[in-house]
């Protein structure tokens, strides 16, 4: 008989809410993919700005930009998130929407923004781009990254497979 090395645990609602900002807590920057229907997909480092109390993911982008063009085109993204301080790992299905939403812009804009808008945040290229998840799976440790990796030691001198982490959909409907 093989132990399992993960609990599966689903995660609905508010529970799939707090485990997005958990990991974006802990890890900002997300592969942030496009052209789903397509092969090789198109994929791009982005920072998430905020994932707010309904679950979307949002960004800031060009408006002159690929990604714009792509979203424009085919509305579902996929996101990626690897956080290996924690050993915490998202996949995030959803559809994007592109606004010019002043007040997000206001919200999200920083200094370092001045990198893509020198502008300010009056640059007429910045959009905002909201991400809501459809459907996502993510992968955790109980214990973090050191207890994983005794864990993983453990397991290869004694044969024995033991409890390594958690993982599961996440959905927020």
């Amino acid at each position: 008989m093989t132990n399992n090395a993960s609990e599966i645990k689903n995660l609905i609602g508010q529970a799939a809410i707090d485990k997005f900002k958990e990991i974006v807590k802990h890890e900002q920057t997300c592969l942030f993919s496009t052209n789903l229907g397509n092969v090789p997909i198109t994929t791009r480092p982005m920072g998430v700005q905020k994932v707010c109390d309904q679950g979307n993911f949002w960004f800031m982008s060009a408006s002159d930009s690929d990604k714009n063009e792509e979203i424009e085109a085919d509305p579902r993204v996929q996101l990626f998130i690897s956080n290996t301080s924690n050993y915490e790992f998202l996949s995030v299905y959803g559809h994007a929407t592109i606004s010019r939403d002043q007040a997000k812009i206001d919200e999200f804009f920083s200094d370092i923004h001045k990198a893509w808008f020198p502008e300010g945040k009056d640059d007429p290229r910045i959009t905002i781009i909201k991400v809501t998840p459809e459907e996502g799976f993510y992968w955790d440790t109980k214990d973090g990254k050191l207890i994983s990796l005794l864990k993983i030691v453990a397991s290869a001198v004694t044969g024995k497979t033991l409890q390594e982490g958690v993982e599961g959909n996440i959905s927020v409907k």
